[in-house]
């Protein structure tokens, strides 16, 4: 592909000054399939954002198809949001948890718990809701 450019300079109350053509030739472009990388490990990152308001995502890797739960907690360990509670297919997923509980209340400020389960992999992290 030959691609071909010329500047053109506008001053008020003067007359354009305009440059000479230039070119320049790209070769062909090779297409990028856009294939999902499977993961290799069970994995739970931390949200972002971080802290957050009003809602933050959580991401999580399955090597495997899996039965996955994830569950919001507050500091004194009471469930505060289930987010997840089903069968999840391999690959990367995320979820977004908007401050609320299970009873669609919004909770307060603080720091919150939060833990995937998934086969035999358990991880946990912490987050912070900042009103």
């Amino acid at each position: 592909t030959t691609v071909t450019w010329r500047i053109i300079a506008h001053k008020a109350g003067e007359a354009d000054k305009t440059s000479g053509s230039r070119t320049f030739t790209t070769l062909l472009a090779t297409p990028v399939e856009d294939k999902e990388v499977i993961p290799t490990q069970f994995e739970l990152s931390q949200n972002y954002p971080n802290p957050f308001n009003p809602s933050t995502r959580i991401a999580y890797a399955l090597p495997q198809n899996s039965y996955v739960s994830i569950k919001v907690y507050d500091m004194l360990g009471r469930e505060v949001k289930a987010l997840v509670n089903n069968e999840m297919s391999v690959g990367n997923h995320s979820v977004n948890w908007n401050g609320d509980d299970n009873n669609g209340i919004k909770v307060a400020s603080g720091t919150y718990i939060y833990r995937i389960t998934a086969s035999s992999f358990v991880a946990v992290k912490k987050m912070i809701l900042i009103k």
